[in-house]
């Protein structure tokens, strides 16, 4: 029950349902953080608007805060699971990440998220040799009990998922909506088969809609919950390079595995390549890493 959360697990959920910058979500945390105690949730709107130092939309501000009663956040909250940042099993890679989650509602088995996981980004538009690439990445990292984390996006994410599902192994979704939206439909079949024994998670409450900058936001999760992320495909201005530049600022691990240098749909990756991340033929280039 949301009443017998503590203050600040309480906070945590009500700021999930505002439309504020993981920024202001974090001062407004970092400012009760000392004050453990205070029922920050019941607090004037004036107040918070004052220290997050918000100004624009001031109104809309208000009418949220006011909006998300004690009772209402109960009846939001009632079918959905959830952890908050500070919840005894808030995964520990993760929380020492710059500006993590403040909420992780989730569907399946939330024990995996405290697996050791590699996580496989790469191109929506996945070729042939890519998806021959994971199945032979996968296999040796799913039988050494490595979870395999991606995005469920179409292309190399949700082949990652079933390859790793496929070879008895398992797989955690992190997307960028609210748990009761599958975007996008090309994946429903993944997405309704990862709900049981696997795991989705996002940091959106349901109800919230796919917004194009949740994407950026959801590939800091899956990169700072991996040891490593290995990229199978990407254009130089791909969106999984987002995902390695991420890893690489949070000290993980970085594996790209090389391709056509004619064709530019592996030029992100080779230039990370040449920049000092590692180049991979097989999985024991990324046990190697881990003292597998």
């Amino acid at each position: 029950m949301f009443s017998e959360l503590t203050p600040q697990e309480q906070l945590c959920l009500k700021l999930s349902y505002l439309p504020l910058s993981i920024q202001k979500k974090w001062c407004c945390i970092d400012y009760f953080r000392d004050k453990p105690d205070e029922n920050a949730i019941s607090y004037p709107a004036e107040r918070i608007a004052t220290i997050l130092q918000i100004q624009r939309n001031l109104e809309k501000f208000r009418q949220y805060w006011e909006y998300l009663t004690v009772e209402r956040l109960t009846d939001l909250l009632k079918d959905q699971q959830y952890i908050t940042y500070f919840s005894s099993d808030y995964p520990f890679l993760l929380k020492q990440s710059y500006q993590p989650p403040i909420v992780l509602y989730y569907i399946g088995n939330l024990a995996l998220i405290h697996q050791p996981q590699i996580a496989f980004v790469g191109s929506r538009q996945a070729c042939n040799y890519s998806l021959q690439i994971l199945e032979t990445l996968i296999p040796p990292l799913v039988a050494k009990d490595f979870c395999i984390t991606s995005g469920l996006a179409k292309g190399v994410d949700v082949h990652s998922h079933l390859t790793a599902m496929n070879h008895q192994g398992h797989t955690i979704g992190v997307i960028g909506c609210g748990l009761d939206i599958c975007y996008p439909k090309e994946v429903l079949s993944t997405y309704e088969r990862m709900k049981g024994q696997q795991l989705i998670i996002s940091e959106y409450p349901k109800g919230t809609l796919v917004k194009r900058y949740h994407f950026p936001l959801r590939n800091r999760i899956i990169a700072s919950l991996s040891q490593g992320v290995c990229v199978i495909e990407a254009k130089e201005k791909s969106g999984s390079l987002i995902t390695a530049q991420i890893a690489l600022d949070e000290g993980r691990q970085v594996f790209i595995v090389p391709g056509d240098v004619l064709s530019g749909r592996f030029n992100g990756g080779l230039k990370l390549i040449q920049e000092g991340a590692k180049c991979v033929m097989n999985a024991w280039d990324i046990l190697e890493e881990f003292s597998y």
